[in-house]
């Protein structure tokens, strides 16, 4: 599970931000924080994975919180969520190291992508020598595209005769999967036929979003193996 610091002035929002990532699988709130200082205690006394940070704190601005972070070494991540749109601080954000910037109002899907996203790039960074090993120019490019492959997501551009609610399911069962699945599995999993899952894995692997892998077994024939795009597939056995 990712462990989630919601970081916001207002309780009310607080509170909507934090039920919106309890409904996010993999994602759990740990704590709530409506000051850069309280903030700034619990990461400091508590696990946490993400912080998903609003700019404008009474105590100090989100982003002054963020470089204090980074000068003591804090290793959590962070999402910006905020009204403050002026492009000086979005860029600010970006020097400081915040990996995505959600601008107020958004809707939960908003926030959703968001969260898979960096879930994705989770999961592509674990999957580099679990997460300390060293990255060739291939893996690296893979980190850095997996934020915006994840948010790509898997209804662009569907083709005709798709359905985004269909490709949706696939998504979300490929995601929440441990591991590399089946077209069977897949679609036992999503309550589709095998041939309407093998029909959207194709789609969906031929336009980047999932990768393909072989899994050899007695007979000799191969079995295609699918996971979502920053989940390292099985390797060939």
């Amino acid at each position: 599970m990712i462990d989630v610091l919601v970081v916001d002035d207002d309780f009310r929002v607080a509170e909507i931000n934090a039920a919106y990532v309890a409904k996010v699988p993999g994602f759990r709130v740990a704590s709530r924080a409506h000051t850069a200082a309280q903030a700034l205690s619990i990461l400091e006394r508590d696990h946490v994975d993400l912080v998903l940070l609003d700019h404008y704190l009474p105590d100090e601005t989100g982003l002054t919180l963020v470089r204090r972070l980074r000068q003591r070494g804090h290793p959590a991540d962070v999402i910006m969520v905020t009204a403050a749109r002026d492009v000086s601080t979005v860029r600010t954000a970006m020097r400081y190291g915040a990996l995505q910037y959600l601008v107020k109002p958004f809707s939960f899907s908003g926030l959703r992508s968001k969260l898979e996203s960096y879930a994705a790039l989770r999961r592509t960074l674990e999957g580099v020598g679990g997460g300390r090993g060293e990255a060739g120019q291939e893996q690296v490019d893979q980190i850095f595209a997996a934020l915006r492959t994840a948010e790509s997501g898997p209804t662009a551009g569907l083709p005709k005769g798709h359905s985004a609610p269909t490709a949706d399911v696939i998504r979300h069962v490929l995601s929440a999967a441990e591991g590399p699945l089946s077209a069977h599995d897949v679609a036992a999993r999503a309550g589709l036929s095998r041939s309407t899952a093998q029909r959207y894995l194709k789609y969906l692997e031929g336009a980047g979003r999932i990768s393909l892998s072989l899994k050899y077994g007695d007979t000799g024939r191969p079995e295609h193996r699918y996971a979502w795009a920053g989940l390292r597939p099985e390797p060939l056995r």
